[in-house]
């Protein structure tokens, strides 16, 4: 009993050691998460704080990446036959569609797509579309520039026709025959032609990786103290009852 119990100290204090140099290393990682993402917030506030895009400079490809977030102003005219409405959306807690227009940019071949607002679907007719007023010739718009809708779950029958879960931007570009550019717009303004534009704003989401850090680190302490208490303390109190 006495020879074995060496043995099971020192593989109890490996597992312990272990155990909190894991958590540890956990809680130091959430920690370097939230730091990337206020990084990342940081950079994305400063692009929105810049002045507008000018138009010219959506056509250079080089510039693609750089132009996330940035506010621009848009002349051109609605493609409004290739109008999307994308399903399972929400605004002030209430499922619809963002309704997306594809924009051919005035003296260009090359068009964007607009996530235009949000519009409340129907739910006695559910495949009838809500009015949406889409102005013919030239128009001006301010928005923001964006990553292509953010996609969701879909069936394999929901990517065609004008009621869609997602776009497909290279399946979009083949469809409607449009020089459709890498990215699109959020329109930003008043609610006007029947759509909301209360877009969710961007979050960073630093306090969810606080909580976990935290959490991996009481639970680091909560072991050197089971360990501590166990391994010395326990014994030794009962050492001294005896």
């Amino acid at each position: 009993m006495t020879a074995s119990r060496p043995k099971r100290f020192w593989l109890l204090t490996l597992a312990a050691l272990a155990a909190m140099a894991a958590t540890f290393a956990l809680g130091a990682w959430q920690m370097s998460r939230a730091a990337q993402k206020l990084a990342l917030q940081a950079a994305i506030d400063q692009r929105q704080a810049m002045p507008p895009v000018d138009q010219q400079a959506l056509l250079s490809p080089a510039l693609t990446t750089q132009l996330l977030h940035r506010a621009v102003r848009l002349r051109g005219t609605w493609v409004a036959q290739h109008t999307v409405f994308l399903d399972n959306r929400q605004m002030r807690g209430k499922p619809g569609f963002y309704v997306v227009t594809p924009l051919k940019l005035d003296g260009s071949d090359s068009a964007v797509l607009v996530e235009r607002g949000w519009v409340q679907r129907n739910f006695v007719e559910r495949e009838k579309l809500p009015p949406v007023e889409t102005p013919p010739g030239l128009v001006e718009l301010d928005g923001r520039m964006a990553s292509p809708p953010g996609k969701l779950y879909e069936f394999e029958s929901a990517r065609h026709g004008p009621i869609r879960q997602n776009i497909d931007l290279a399946q979009f570009r083949a469809e409607t025959g449009l020089a459709l550019l890498p990215l699109s717009v959020r329109q930003t303004g008043g609610s006007s032609q029947g759509l909301l534009r209360e877009w969710p704003v961007v979050a960073s989401g630093v306090d969810k990786h606080y909580g976990y850090a935290f959490q991996w680190w009481a639970l680091s302490a909560l072991i050197a103290f089971l360990y501590v208490w166990f391994q010395f303390i326990a014994p030794r109190r009962k050492i001294h009852r005896a």
